[in-house]
């Protein structure tokens, strides 16, 4: 039996401060913001940042509710998010020194060789960075 063509679209992460997350996810991670809709009915906006064009890549979609004036709690099932990055120790560096908090530095994972390092978005979202060459 033949597979669906099925593609992952994208992520939705809840935001408290919509400028501020869209400032993290393009200037210090390097994404586009491919778009932005307001839904001034449901008091929410839907921005939608990536690596490419939405018909060929996963994004990410950052829904931020106007009248939220509480953090989001972020609950215990949710891991992280995770990018691919050409040198984990510069990116780091670079990423410090623009103030983004780094929550594990870089070096090989536990049990394994793989480097990674984890960061934190403006919300406290954890995003794993895993070195690609």
């Amino acid at each position: 039996m033949p597979k669906p063509s099925y593609r992952f679209l994208h992520t939705m992460i809840r935001v408290q401060d919509l400028d501020a997350s869209i400032d993290f996810y393009t200037r210090h991670l390097g994404m586009t913001m491919l778009r932005r809709t307001d839904y001034p009915e449901g008091k929410f906006t839907n921005v939608f940042v990536g690596y490419g064009d939405e018909m060929d890549h996963t994004v990410l979609e950052l829904c931020h509710n106007w009248d939220r004036s509480t953090n989001y709690d972020q609950g215990e099932a949710f891991g992280h998010l995770a990018l691919g990055v050409p040198d984990i120790y510069a990116t780091c560096a670079a990423l410090e020194g623009e103030g983004v908090k780094i929550s594990r530095a870089p070096g090989p994972m536990k049990r394994g060789t793989t480097v990674i390092a984890f960061i934190q978005d403006p919300d406290g979202y954890k995003i794993e960075l895993i070195e690609r060459s």
